[in-house]
């Protein structure tokens, strides 16, 4: 992810001009993007599940599992709002350059 993130932001600020390299860039973002998504559910699903075990009262590993997975929750949350926000950045690049080339 740090990588693909730097990659694309090297891409922004260099104006990269190449736009077959800016669009497998983008695609692989996508799909990573979609890595996150399906991480989210699972962890949206782990997390329902470990709050039903504390409504039958099997309050004590669970309340710390649920912590884990509310921290694991945020972080992906964060992971995929930042590369949703580069790659709309870079996709209006590529946009640009396609403007340009016409």
């Amino acid at each position: 992810m740090t990588e693909l993130l730097a990659t694309i932001q090297t891409m922004i600020s260099s104006e990269t001009d190449d736009l077959a390299q800016i669009e497998r860039t983008l695609t692989d973002g996508y799909a990573r993007a979609l890595e996150l998504e399906g991480e989210k559910l699972r962890l949206e699903r782990q997390i329902a599940l470990v709050t039903q075990k504390i409504a039958r009262g099997d309050t004590a590993e669970n309340a710390r599992e649920l912590a884990v997975l509310a921290r694991r929750l945020d972080g992906n949350a964060g992971a995929l709002a930042k590369l949703r926000g580069v790659l709309g950045e870079l996709r209006r690049h590529a946009s640009n350059l396609r403007g340009s080339e016409r």
